[in-house]
């Protein structure tokens, strides 16, 4: 369970540099924008790149989730849950979607099946970084 503070701060900061692990153990850092999602914080991406390849392989992982002015930030240490075509139904995946997109962008999108169409053509995952540990200057 997060702490309100530290929830307050996902829900307005959205700008993330995602860790996870190559197979050699050498870390591997990408920038992702993500939103405080249920109780952790969640972002979407292609089934080809490489943190999601990284994560199915092994789903430790850290975020840090910082201000725009990089000033003020949390670092959440866990594990990612991984939402994809292949463990969620299509309705499970499409709520998660479009719940992940809510919470990033403030607001809803003009329109929804457009949106899913998208995200499907994309071939979209969304993942739920799960903190074990939190950690930052807004803890």
């Amino acid at each position: 369970m997060l702490l309100d503070r530290v929830s307050e701060f996902l829900s307005q900061a959205h700008h993330g540099v995602l860790t996870t692990f190559r197979r050699d153990g050498a870390a591997q850092l990408s920038l992702v924008s993500c939103g405080l999602y249920r109780d952790g914080v969640g972002f979407t991406t292609t089934n080809d790149r490489a943190k999601l390849l990284n994560l199915r392989r092994n789903p430790r992982c850290s975020l840090l989730v910082s201000q725009e002015d990089w000033r003020g930030y949390v670092v959440l240490e866990g594990q990612a849950k991984i939402l994809s075509a292949q463990s969620a139904t299509p309705k499970e995946l499409r709520q998660v979607l479009r719940e992940v997109y809510r919470t990033v962008s403030g607001s809803e999108h003009p329109h929804w099946e457009e949106y899913d169409c998208a995200m499907q053509l994309q071939r979209r995952s969304a993942i739920l970084v799960v903190p074990e540990r939190v950690y930052g200057t807004k803890t």
